[in-house]
């Protein structure tokens, strides 16, 4: 089956086991999720991008991609520059260490963009949070909106957590563990990341790597 298919299942069993969801759901456009095969350079995006504004975070990955000579440099070439060349760039030291280790781990088979397809979700987050600067949102995101996975939870997202809170009327901001009993009790299993996508929206923004 292909995806668009697969969210128009999701959608529908969204809005007839969930009354707040059917709500969310009709009130905004058709969840548009593409998944993608960009997966090398998304996380080179998302640690570069790491508590900076898009426009920073933009110029930076211009004059990355410059000094490396491709826009999407391969791993041998970062790992050719030195750290104070990236830095040179506008990296942070740690930043280039991380895009470093990221290219390392490439480079030596522990990460395979290949193989993700016969992974489990919970295989694809061990191998991303190997790599220094990549934690467990990144990877979340990562299966959510490049991979394509629709049973993803990212219950440590403060937008879910805050869009729960809204949506369904809780007096407090709730925990990781309160959003996942929310998305239990009201079965948005095995279409977490749709009805994840849908919180998002009702906030007026949508969360990307």
């Amino acid at each position: 089956m292909d995806f668009e298919k697969q969210l128009k299942l999701a959608v529908k069993h969204l809005a007839q086991v969930d009354p707040v969801m059917a709500k969310l759901i009709k009130q905004t456009p058709m969840c548009d999720l593409k998944p993608h095969k960009n997966y090398y350079w998304e996380l080179i995006d998302s640690i570069i991008s790491q508590q900076l504004s898009v426009k920073a975070a933009a110029s930076i990955e211009n004059r990355f991609q410059q000094l490396l000579g491709s826009k999407v440099p391969k791993p041998e070439a970062i790992l050719a520059k030195s750290v104070e060349e990236l830095r040179g760039v506008g990296l942070s030291r740690a930043k280039a260490g991380y895009i470093q280790d990221l290219a390392q781990k490439i480079i030596d088979g522990s990460i395979r963009f290949d193989r993700l397809d016969q992974k489990t979700n919970e295989e694809i987050t061990n191998e991303l949070v190997a790599v220094k600067g990549i934690g467990e949102w990144t990877a979340h995101m990562f299966l959510i909106f490049c991979v394509g996975r629709l049973d993803i939870l990212p219950t440590g997202d403060l937008g879910i957590r805050r869009g729960t809170q809204l949506s369904y009327g809780l007096s407090d901001l709730p925990s990781p563990q309160q959003v996942a009993e929310v998305a239990e009790s009201n079965r948005w299993h095995p279409y977490e990341s749709v009805a994840s996508w849908y919180i998002w929206r009702s906030l007026g923004n949508t969360p990307s790597l």
